[in-house]
């Protein structure tokens, strides 16, 4: 089955613990996983932020969501057990827990800033959506990342060509190739043909050195353009090239890089923007947000 949503774990999670006993975070994590049948490849994906499988946080979530309305106990670091209260839950065999029954709980509603339910609003979740918080915020950043992409795209594919050489070394010298500035522009102006843009050192000490094909267009790219660049690296007998477009590669153009005995990256626009933002070049910070979570071993008096 498909990862379930952090509120069908709840009450899953909260029958896993009615043995009374202290369970650890880590064993019922597997042990939902086998109840839900998750594939491998299910428990190993990620959140956006690539930091954390998305079943753990949501199992997590649904444990803070239980602890927060008393009906769990955290007994220790990533360790907690079934409460009174949660036994009690349990007895009334019900069909389903999620934010709209938590509301029921004073507890609970003081932690979302929530005030008592009246009868209008009982079956209105607290959180809309299915997901955690963490997806939420990771999903928020992910789309002002992608407003922004389309913003530097829409941007570089407005300057002249001059500024688009000049932008292309200034990227590779924030990466970490090319040496200097005054280096790495020398080098481009001095090498404008034959079908190579630029050469680059690969590291400040020249040990190697990239060549470059920067296209800023709008078309698609094509096979033809890449095997011309092929041909310039073969006769300057070169063994790495890069390829930057404001568009995108074709899939044969993306196939023709593949058997090579030389190493060619090809840039797109999307990934051009993207690396633009990475590395700072273009754009400004705007808000830093810092998500803190508990320091368990702070409190561990073991």
């Amino acid at each position: 089955m498909a990862i379930p949503d952090y509120q069908f774990i709840m009450l899953p999670l909260l029958k896993l613990t009615g043995d009374g006993q202290e369970h650890a975070f880590r064993d019922a994590v597997g042990a939902l996983a086998e109840l839900f049948q998750l594939s491998t490849e299910e428990r190993r994906e990620l959140l956006p932020s690539g930091k954390q499988a998305i079943f753990d946080n949501r199992v997590g979530w649904a444990k803070t969501y239980l602890s927060k309305a008393g009906l769990l106990d955290i007994t220790r670091r990533a360790h907690f057990q079934i409460t009174d209260k949660g036994k009690e839950l349990l007895a009334t065999n019900p069909l389903e827990i999620n934010n709209a029954y938590l509301r029921q709980y004073a507890s609970f509603r003081e932690f979302t800033n929530q005030a008592k339910p009246t009868d209008e609003d009982t079956a209105t979740p607290i959180l809309q959506g299915e997901i955690t918080p963490d997806e939420q915020i990771a999903l928020a950043y992910q789309e002002l990342t992608q407003s922004l992409v389309d913003e530097v795209i829409t941007q570089v594919r407005k300057a002249t060509p001059l500024f688009f050489e000049q932008l292309v070394v200034d990227l590779m010298l924030a990466m970490g190739y090319g040496g200097s500035r005054k280096e790495a522009g020398q080098a481009t102006q001095a090498t404008n043909d034959d079908g190579i843009d630029g050469i680059i050192k690969e590291d400040r000490l020249g040990l190697d050195t990239i060549y470059l094909q920067a296209k800023r267009w709008q078309n698609t790219v094509h096979r033809p353009e890449i095997d011309k660049f092929i041909g310039s690296l073969t006769r300057h007998r070169a063994r790495k090239g890069v390829f930057i477009t404001t568009s995108s590669f074709s899939p044969g153009a993306q196939d023709a890089v593949h058997t090579l005995d030389m190493k060619i990256v090809l840039i797109d626009g999307q990934q051009l923007a993207e690396l633009m933002i990475e590395h700072n070049l273009g754009v400004t910070r705007k808000e830093v947000y810092e998500v803190k979570q508990l320091d368990s071993d702070y409190f561990s008096e073991e």
